[in-house]
């Protein structure tokens, strides 16, 4: 198996992706963009490609979304998630006063901000693909910036001066991470599990969402994130990310989704995988499989 990853060495992603099972093993080529890391699989440099998709402070990474909602031919295989924290590195020995510039990626730096705004007020953010990349940076001639917002495991690799530790805004933030492969058999269902659907709103009219939302709510099914992304096509035109607690197999997301179709024929189904945090799914006894069963019997009972 061939992995592809958000690089370079030493990023969070890297880490989420020796948490897959079986990729310590692997081969694993580090990309320089999601955009990369996804095109990989689909060109067949790689098997699958694991790329940042959420963050408990952030919120949606919007390049994996919109990457895997609409301009690649992907599916969500499984999930994991990483503890995120930081540090402030440099290539040499440095004051925090003299720290005039700071790199990394968006979301980290919006992990920091407040702490940012404390201690270095006077620091200019410098943007980075990732916040590995922000801290290799350093180490080339001319320096990106004076200092980087990283992983302490890529400062340690790299042997860079850490000048503050633990500099994130909101302890135990987490960021969950998705492995992405062609369309091909969906894992079985384990109980607690999650869908990720993209849903397109096909008519911009007062309910449009609400008309969709009532085929979940019918359903039982909850929705864990939900997030509207602009389709590219024209202002005022967006589609639906949405994460749902159950399994394609389980007949309330396969009706809910059916229903859906009816009246949004290009919703895209983009996988059904296990929860990384192993909750158990709440589902009430009116919408359980035994009650789709019961439900399915009586029909075909009054069909003779």
């Amino acid at each position: 198996m061939k992995y592809s990853y958000l690089g370079p060495a030493g990023t969070f992603t890297e880490a989420a992706l020796l948490q897959m099972p079986g990729a310590d093993s692997a081969e694993r080529v580090p990309a320089a963009s999601v955009l990369s890391a996804l095109a990989m699989v689909e060109d067949d440099d790689a098997d699958v490609a694991v790329v940042p998709i959420e963050n408990s402070v952030e919120g949606g990474v919007t390049a994996t979304l919109d990457a895997v909602s609409v301009g690649h031919n992907l599916h969500i295989t499984a999930e994991t998630l990483v503890p995120i924290t930081f540090v402030l590195a440099s290539a040499v020995p440095m004051p925090m006063e003299r720290v005039r510039s700071i790199a990394t990626h968006s979301h980290g730096w919006a992990q920091v901000r407040k702490w940012a705004e404390a201690t270095v007020p006077h620091a200019e953010f410098v943007p980075a693909s990732s916040t590995a990349a922000a801290a290799h940076g350093l180490t080339r001639e001319p320096a990106t910036a004076d200092a980087a917002v990283c992983a302490p495991l890529v400062a340690e690799q790299l042997g860079l001066h850490v000048i503050a530790s633990e500099i994130e805004d909101v302890p135990g933030a987490v960021t969950r991470f998705v492995m992405a492969a062609k369309p091909g058999p969906v894992p079985a269902m384990t109980g607690s599990d999650k869908t990720t659907v993209m849903i397109p709103l096909p008519e911009d009219h007062p309910g449009g969402l609400m008309e969709i939302l009532e085929h979940f709510a019918t359903n039982g099914v909850n929705i864990c994130r939900i997030e509207s992304r602009p389709t590219g096509f024209s202002m005022g035109d967006y589609f639906f990310s949405m994460d749902l607690e159950g399994h394609i197999a389980e007949a309330r997301i396969a009706d809910a989704l059916a229903g859906i179709h009816r009246i949004s024929p290009r919703i895209r189904f983009l996988g059904s995988y296990p929860r990384a945090d192993g909750k158990p799914q709440h589902v009430g006894p009116e919408v359980s499989e035994t009650a789709f069963s019961a439900a399915q019997h009586w029909i075909e009972s009054l069909r003779g």
